[in-house]
């Protein structure tokens, strides 16, 4: 079997699970590259450990599915699920290798700079003294040694909780003819980092970590029996379960339930500490049944997704940190206390992270507050802790307001928090709903519904990210707060198709899966072709976060062989193969990682010079096109679309932090010669000046006039096309 290295390219698409791991790739050059500060290198350190987490206990989890069900055709890509897991089993080895080697250099560079990670034997005896008295009196406490015997069965074992194997024998046994096996859980609700009370080197500050103190103790927890061996290893396990919708009485229950079985699910990756003992492997493998599991040696901490909160807790580093970044509030809203007063005259376009999230916040404020208001909907896909429009929201329905929010309790790995808002919703008086039977609801839209003199008035919100205040500080989204009446009336047909029987006939500006949205992305591919085959401007722009579904695969391929000019940019999974004579030549794809994490979809299309713009809760997956409710909604107004596409351009120029994706599904940096631009710290200056950007974090200065790619900088009413 050829390996990717090996594997040609004449295969029309590049493998989705491939893809996504060529994404971690990425995220890991963050944590390599050392103009990232050092803190923020830890921190990708960490997501590429989480990032890992998810797709094992998803994808991969899927891949084993199909190879116990005896499934063995090959996928559009070409693999059949024993030869990708083979693939990605190579890949994921390679890139936890590296990972440990960069999180070595990186652990040297923080002890260079006074913070220290230390082994046991190397603290003074002062220092050992008071962790001591730490594991007797925080950590002793809360250990439960959980001996393996024939009176005492092997343990059900909790998904990415990190263990300790011991091997004992009896201390009466001189020469350990009989070994005996207990595993301890290192507690999941204790920090994995102890600072260690300072010492001569009062200048640093030292750090320990929790599972090295249990190993110096853990003799504490076995009287009588004297350990051998003590190593750590972690389980992941099947995290991709599906709830039963069609036979379920109450979704809510249902969802319960399957939470309920998530932790213990079938085992598929086994993470061991380098040195294991053979004689536990063994064991563990045969208890576990492990044969078509993913096993992998750690050399280093099992785990490294600790060293986000490790990073977080660094308060007194700031010059190892980005630069704080304050968001700046919206100008429209900013003098005024009134939002509907503004949005009767004119929209309002807000960009996160680089516009306040507030806005939103003081958006539903308002409306639970107003008298005015008569009825708020709302969509809820994942909402932060402590989250403060759940109160305006339950405000307003105690206010006597009808307030209908839809949760969606199937958002994988927030569906308890999704639980938790919907009772508490439910119990101030909100009719909450939880979406339809096999659809996941990931439109983001808000309808607040106010009484102006003899008539109703409905305001609008709709956006392409979360309606959480936490991941809108680091993710980059778009909202548009809108009073338009025929974009209200559609976003009305959509709550009453989620919350009723209500199928829209007629669309007056949104499209929505899975009904519509696929075949309006189709029709407006073929309108570009039909233009560029008529000598008309044709040209797409699309900005996405996934690209996987085939049938816009090949549409986008028929587009660039009629000669429309395709620039994407896709974050992460992208199954297109752009730049292939004959195929995809006139499509080129980059992604860019950087600070913060490009979640924004936006599509512009040219039109024969007059241009559309759109922006998408959806991604071009199949799952969103087929399987989730989605909305995508055009940007009408001129000013508001020449923001939108200048951002584009910007995102295009970026030529520090973004990479290009070749023909063998290989990225490479996308430098060039051209002045330096780092389209992330240039955006919030982009959207206040359009026409001359400066970033003042490293005196980049990046002029929106330079030709990208053969696009012209666009005015109002141009095209993007010479």
């Amino acid at each position: 079997m050829k390996t990717v290295a090996e594997r040609k390219s004449d295969i029309n698409y590049i493998n989705r699970e491939i893809s996504w791991l060529q994404f971690n790739k990425r995220v890991l050059q963050e944590a390599q590259d050392e103009s990232t500060p050092l803190l923020e290198r830890t921190k990708f350190i960490s997501i590429v450990s989480t990032n890992l987490d998810e797709f094992v206990s998803i994808r991969a989890a899927g891949i084993i599915d199909k190879i116990k069900s005896g499934h063995n055709d090959a996928d559009f890509t070409g693999f059949t699920p024993r030869q990708l897991l083979e693939n990605i089993i190579t890949i994921i080895e390679q890139l936890v290798a590296d990972q440990y080697k960069t999180n070595e250099r990186i652990t040297e560079l923080l002890r260079q700079e006074g913070i220290e990670f230390a082994a046991y034997r190397d603290l003074e005896a002062g220092q050992k003294k008071e962790i001591e008295a730490y594991y007797f009196q925080k950590v002793f406490p809360v250990l439960t040694p959980l001996a393996i015997d024939k009176s005492r069965p092997f343990p059900l074992l909790r998904s990415k909780s990190v263990y300790a194997a011991v091997v004992l024998k009896q201390s009466s046994d001189v020469n350990g003819k009989e070994l005996f096996v207990a595993l301890v859980e290192i507690p999941p609700n204790l920090t994995r980092y102890i600072e260690v009370p300072a010492g001569m080197k009062g200048n640093k500050r030292q750090y320990i970590l929790l599972e090295d103190v249990i190993k110096e103790y853990i003799h504490t927890l076995f009287s009588m029996y004297t350990p051998l061996s003590v190593h750590t290893f972690r389980l992941t396990r099947n995290a991709d379960l599906e709830v039963n919708e069609e036979t379920a009485d109450d979704l809510l229950d249902e969802v319960e339930k399957v939470l309920r079985t998530r932790k213990w699910g079938t085992p598929i990756r086994l993470e061991v500490e380098k040195g294991f003992d053979p004689f536990i492997f063994d064991l563990l493998k045969k208890e576990l049944e492990l044969d078509h599991s993913i096993f992998i040696t750690i050399d280093g901490p099992v785990d490294l997704s600790y060293l986000m909160m490790f990073s977080n807790s660094m308060q007194d580093y700031a010059h190892l940190k980005y630069p704080r970044f304050e968001p700046a509030y919206p100008g429209e809203f900013k003098n005024t206390a009134d939002f509907f007063s503004v949005l009767q005259k004119k929209d309002v376009l807000v960009f996160h992270p680089y516009e306040s999230f507030e806005a939103v916040n003081d958006f539903i404020f308002q409306s639970a507050t107003d008298p005015l208001v008569m009825a708020i909907k709302m969509t809820l896909y994942r909402v932060n802790g402590d989250s403060r429009i759940i109160r305006f929201l339950s405000r307003a329905a105690e206010a006597g307001k009808q307030v209908t929010v839809v949760v969606e309790l199937k958002a994988r790995f927030d569906e308890a928090r999704n639980i938790e808002w919907a009772k508490e919703l439910e119990k101030a008086g909100c009719h909450v709903v939880y979406g339809l039977a096999g659809l996941k609801i990931h439109a983001k839209m808000i309808l607040v519904v106010r009484r102006e003199a003899d008539e109703l008035r409905r305001y609008i919100h709709v956006a392409t990210g979360n309606y959480n205040e936490i991941s809108a500080r680091i993710f980059t989204d778009i909202g548009l707060f809108s009073s338009n009446p025929g974009i209200g009336e559609d976003v009305s047909q959509l709550f009453n198709k989620i919350t009723g029987f209500s199928t829209p006939s007629l669309w007056h500006f949104l499209n929505a899966a899975p009904e519509h949205l696929k075949q309006r992305l189709f029709s407006l591919f073929q309108r570009e072709a039909e233009n560029a085959a008529s000598g008309k401007p044709a040209k797409i722009i699309a900005k996405m976060n996934a690209l996987s579904n085939k049938a816009l695969i090949d549409e986008l391929y028929a587009a660039s062989q009629a000669g429309v000019r395709i620039d994407l940019i896709v974050r992460g999974i992208c199954c297109l193969r752009p730049g292939v004579s004959g195929l995809s030549g006139n499509i080129t794809v980059r992604s860019i990682v950087d600070r913060f994490l490009e979640h924004s979809r936006i599509f512009y299309f040219e039109n024969a010079g007059a241009p559309q713009v759109w922006i998408s809760s959806a991604d071009w997956m199949t799952r969103n096109m087929d399987k989730r409710i989605e909305l995508m909604c055009p940007v009408l107004h001129e000013d508001h679309k020449s923001k939108v596409i200048q951002y584009l351009l910007l995102l295009l120029q970026d030529n520090v932090k973004a990479r290009q994706l070749l023909p063998d599904g290989q990225y490479t940096m996308a430098h060039n010669d051209l002045p330096p631009c780092r389209s992330q710290f240039a955006a919030g200056d982009a959207i206040v000046e359009l026409n001359n950007v400066v970033d003042i974090h490293d005196g980049y200065i990046v002029p929106l006039t330079a030709s990208v790619h053969g696009v012209a900088p666009y005015n109002n009413g141009s095209s993007l096309v010479h």
